[in-house]
């Protein structure tokens, strides 16, 4: 069993180019089943409007592995969205 404070420690590496997205920030469940919809990772560097820090969400099945430091997903851009 994984907690949820070790999956923020994590850096979250996208597959396709090998970059770093940053950290989990927030975890999407399910209330009626239970399960993990999607991971939020939190991204200093990928600045929105204004300066504002964009959320990148992540569907949980884009997660390809995760292990002892890294998490790795498949991401594509339009999985990007800016909270309000």
């Amino acid at each position: 069993m994984i907690k949820i404070s070790d999956f923020q420690t994590k850096d979250v590496v996208n597959v396709a180019d090998g970059k770093k997205l940053g950290n989990i920030g927030d975890i999407d469940i399910n209330l009626n089943t239970g399960k993990i919809e999607a991971v939020i990772i939190n991204s200093s560097r990928m600045l929105g409007f204004f300066g504002k820090d964009e959320d990148v969400v992540i569907p949980w099945q884009n997660i390809v592995k995760i292990g002892a430091d890294v998490i790795l997903v498949r991401y594509k851009e339009t999985y990007e969205y800016e909270q309000k």
